[in-house]
């Protein structure tokens, strides 16, 4: 396994959640108040003193993307879980929260939190400090995507193979090569029926028709020193997954997203218009 940095496009993604539970309206996308308390005191004291500089349209677009694409998978688990299936992976988790403020409904998941180990490291460095201690039904596995094989490795952490499971992996996939993001979504494949992963990624042509908003993420994630590798179209990538052997793929479009998360807001959040966001079922 390589040893790495600290992811900061995570930081920066946790930073967001946090601008939108301190200044955007009710009712919230996605309810996270366990992301400020991880957050440094200095960054959640810059969002409530200057918040006009995370309401620029570009910004405000790309919140949405991060809360939507939260709050989606959260929506397509919460199904999942309603339907019998007890195993929940975090793919690249950085600091997501959600085993942290779990709803009742999700008790009974085993939660398998997985990432790169210094991002690993830092992140329960935060919940400590924070004074949050991990429920018993969370287990952390690291993994380094680019050189580890992921079943394998979550064998390790009991995990079983032979149930159903349900994967998200938000905001990874353009940080790596194409062969790892194979090894991921062949991983999930070779799971039972009715396991199911939610995922983001970029396709360069919808980047290249709607121009600087729709590349903001590339630029800020270049910026911090991780710069894309991988972009997909969606046609490709549906053809990919069903020749692995996946039964479905849907894509999650920008009316869905107005027409679930979006329309009655008055804070100006709006959906980026670009396939970003999509659901594979084995």
């Amino acid at each position: 396994m390589i040893e790495r940095n600290p992811s900061q496009t995570a930081h920066s993604a946790a930073m967001f959640r946090a601008a939108h539970q301190l200044i955007d309206a009710d009712p919230k996308i996605l309810d996270d108040i366990v992301i400020l308390r991880l957050l440094d005191k200095s960054v959640i004291d810059e969002i409530r003193d200057h918040p006009e500089r995370l309401n620029t349209p570009r910004l405000r677009a790309l919140r949405t993307h991060i809360l939507v694409r939260s709050r989606f998978a959260e929506d397509r688990l919460a199904l999942a879980a309603s339907q019998g299936i007890d195993q929940y992976v975090i793919l690249g988790a950085g600091l997501d929260t959600f085993a942290y403020r779990q709803p009742n409904w999700a008790n009974n998941l085993h939660i398998f939190e997985v990432d790169q180990p210094a991002s690993q490291r830092e992140k329960r460095k935060r919940l400590e400090l924070a004074g949050i201690a991990p429920l018993g039904n969370l287990i952390y596995v690291a993994v380094d995507f680019e050189t580890d094989s992921l079943l394998d490795t979550l064998q390790h952490f009991e995990f079983n193979p032979l149930k159903p499971a349900f994967f998200s992996w938000l905001g990874v996939m353009v940080y790596l090569r194409q062969d790892a993001i194979e090894s991921v979504f062949q991983a999930v494949a070779s799971l039972p029926h009715s396991s199911e992963i939610v995922f983001t990624f970029s396709a360069q042509g919808q980047a290249q028709k709607h121009g600087t908003r729709s590349s903001i993420t590339k630029v800020l994630a270049e910026s911090l020193g991780e710069p894309w590798l991988s972009q997909f179209e969606p046609e490709a990538i549906n053809q990919m997954l069903h020749k692995m052997g996946f039964s479905d793929v849907s894509f999650l479009t920008p009316g869905e997203i107005d027409q679930r998360y979006i329309n009655g807001r008055q804070d100006g959040l709006f959906a980026m218009q670009r396939i970003n966001t999509a659901v594979a079922q084995v």
